[in-house]
């Protein structure tokens, strides 16, 4: 533990975050899917980093482009920190979002970033602990549909606990700020 970390554990004070504080929630708990290079992951494969998980798909017009943008944002600002930041994008569209294209979607952000999928009932089953909505929208073709869902970014610290929630629209500076804090706080 840094010296900070002590100080600040020694004094009381808690961190204080620019999304929403959430540290102790009892859900988000775990992402069993598999990442876009046929991995099966967990949250535990990610101790030490910090970790941004975001739920959404590859066809959304706006939402999803701009907040993986944001992370990746986040990602250049840490500097040579950001070797210590993992970001996780997870399909809500496993129908359209093949491991290939979820690889190409993720390489338009950054190449360490992953994409998580799994099949519908997989899916539904992590979007409920993390209490993500989302809903098939039919368009005028079959294959033209949208998603709608909720869009947000939970954070997870270096040991594995959710700490943050960040609203969709917050921006890259205020997701870096709670990036930082976390980092700071392991020292």
């Amino acid at each position: 533990m840094g010296a900070s970390a002590i100080l600040g554990a020694c004094s009381g004070k808690k961190t204080e975050f620019r999304g929403v504080d959430i540290t102790g929630a009892d859900y988000a708990r775990d992402i069993p899917l598999t990442d876009h290079n046929g991995q099966k992951r967990s949250l535990q494969d990610f101790r030490g980093k910090v970790v941004v998980v975001f739920f959404g798909y590859t066809q959304c017009p706006d939402v999803c482009p701009t907040s993986m943008q944001e992370l990746a944002e986040v990602k250049q600002m840490l500097g040579k920190d950001g070797d210590r930041l993992q970001g996780i994008f997870v399909t809500v569209d496993p129908e359209r979002d093949t491991p290939e294209v979820l690889k190409a979607y993720m390489a338009n952000f950054d190449p360490s970033f992953l994409a998580l999928s799994g099949t519908p009932e997989q899916i539904a089953a992590v979007a409920k602990d993390f209490k993500i909505y989302f809903k098939k929208v039919d368009g005028k073709t079959p294959t033209s549909y949208t998603m709608d869902h909720s869009a947000g970014s939970y954070v997870y610290d270096m040991a594995g606990r959710l700490r943050v929630y960040n609203r969709y629209g917050s921006g890259a500076q205020a997701l870096g700020a709670d990036v930082r804090a976390l980092l700071q706080e392991a020292g």
